[in-house]
């Protein structure tokens, strides 16, 4: 006999969640602009990368290789997400033993805003790369093993990394991140100026209510880039700063 399910029911945030603007881009930026800082991107030295960056570039090249493809973007993106994963749960573990410290506890709940704004970001760029593969022809070039079962190890050595070095001491964290988003920042630029076919690739997608409308998949990742510019100066600024401000 076929067990049928009652309506789902609904508590209030429920229904106030559509009402509220979903963050999307760290700073919308107009086409002239987004071509303006892909230039800034490539004309600017890389940064040189700590041990733990460099092993971990050098770690998706063996596995990935060196071209840049969408494929081993969407890698990239899973990963991206972890380090403000790891201190938005150290922050929540901080507020709970801070919480009688109002002014204290408000400055680090602060942190959590910040660190959930920059996760929700990577994560609409882990979606939109997520839909363009599902709308690709053919076989997956990375199978099942490269595609899915390495990121998520490479995603939690990752997590672990981020959260004991931000426990120990958080400049080693930050570091990290600011070589991560900066190494993307790059990947991206390159990509955009590798492929000018993308310049006339119109961009489709259901999440461009989300995250903007872009007039071609070429400003697309050029909004990326820029984005991951952004989590990088972050990342940067926070390197002499106390864990919480």
């Amino acid at each position: 006999m076929a067990r049928t399910m009652g309506p789902i029911s609904e508590g209030p945030l429920d229904a106030a969640i559509d009402d509220k603007p979903p963050f999307g881009p760290m700073k919308r930026l107009t086409a002239a602009e987004l071509r303006a800082e892909q230039q800034v991107t490539l004309r600017s030295p890389r940064r040189k990368p700590g041990l733990a960056a460099k092993g971990l570039f050098t770690l998706m090249d063996v596995v990935y290789g060196r071209k840049r493809t969408i494929d081993k973007f969407r890698v990239l993106e899973l990963v991206a997400r972890v380090p403000y994963q790891a201190w938005e749960h150290v922050a929540y573990v901080a507020v709970t033993h801070t919480a009688a410290e109002t002014d204290f506890a408000r400055r680090v709940f602060n942190k959590v805003r910040i660190n959930r704004w920059e996760q929700d970001n990577e994560q609409w760029h882990l979606l939109i790369l997520n839909e363009m593969m599902s709308r690709r022809q053919g076989k997956d070039p990375y199978g099942w093993l490269r595609a899915t079962v390495i990121p998520q190890l490479i995603a939690f050595a990752y997590y672990q990394w981020s959260w004991l070095t931000y426990v120990i001491r958080p400049a080693w964290s930050y570091r990290l991140n600011a070589d991560f988003e900066d190494h993307a920042e790059h990947e991206y630029a390159q990509f955009v100026e590798e492929n000018p076919e993308l310049e006339t690739t119109p961009f489709h997608s259901e999440f461009t209510d989300d995250f903007g409308h872009y007039d071609s998949v070429a400003d697309l990742f050029r909004q990326i880039g820029y984005d991951e510019r952004i989590h990088k100066l972050q990342s940067i600024a926070s390197f002499e700063e106390p864990r919480f401000r």
